[in-house]
């Protein structure tokens, strides 16, 4: 759930990736649907999700996420600009490319690629099984629900190839620049928060990944430095 009231913006992407995100915005301004259209005819994972929300009565889906990109531009637009931060390292970082490298490595195991023939069979059952994973709101519809239920499928097919030991060290060091981000945030000169508790850190998280990172946040003990963006 979303706080009213908050002092920075941290996405789990990197720089690259959110001027990847402007750069969406004004394509697809000028061509409506575009990205939604390449997506669903892709045969990726992406695109099943996409052909599932597309039959729900949902406002969307839609390329790239309407949500980052209004919290982005709050955040560039409010206060005079408030302090953005890009979690992923980038590509000049050696360790998180040896880690990316490492995960390709995982992605093209013989096993890994077969399961790519039987993925809608096996996307069928992710949705299954996802289905006691969504808590029950009334303020939500039943399109809402199976959306949460589609987007659930669509991380664990995500992270198929993700051995622990890889979704480990990537969670702890995502927890270890989110700390670093946050304080980056306290550290500023004139905090724009009233609140006791110091500043508030937003951070949009994939409902389906939240509960790993959440605890992987408790157990990490580093902080890495990160500076805002621009």
């Amino acid at each position: 759930m979303r706080p009213r009231v908050w002092d920075g913006l941290a996405l789990l992407c990197s720089a690259d990736e959110m001027d990847s995100l402007r750069e969406e915005e004004e394509q697809d301004k000028a061509s409506p649907g575009v990205h939604v259209e390449s997506a669903s005819a892709s045969g990726t994972t992406l695109g099943m999700l996409v052909k599932d929300l597309e039959e729900l009565d949902l406002d969307g889906p839609s390329i790239p996420d309407p949500e980052r990109i209004r919290l982005l531009r709050h955040a560039e637009n409010s206060r005079g600009g408030m302090p953005i931060y890009a979690i992923e390292p980038g590509i000049g970082d050696d360790a998180w490319v040896d880690w990316q490298s490492r995960w390709a490595d995982e992605q093209v195991r013989l096993r890994n690629l077969l399961a790519t023939i039987s993925r809608p069979m096996r996307w069928s059952r992710s949705r299954r099984r996802a289905i006691p994973m969504v808590a029950r709101s009334k303020l939500a519809t039943p399109d809402l629900g199976a959306a949460a239920t589609v987007c659930a499928a669509w991380w664990s097919e995500e992270c198929m190839a993700l051995t622990h030991e890889l979704s480990f060290e990537r969670d702890m060091r995502l927890s270890s620049r989110l700390r670093g981000a946050l304080a980056d945030l306290r550290g500023q000169t004139n905090p724009p928060s009233d609140s006791d508790e110091g500043p508030t850190l937003l951070v949009p998280v994939q409902q389906a990944h939240l509960p790993i990172l959440e605890n992987s946040l408790f157990a990490c003990d580093s902080v890495e430095v990160v500076r805002r963006e621009g």
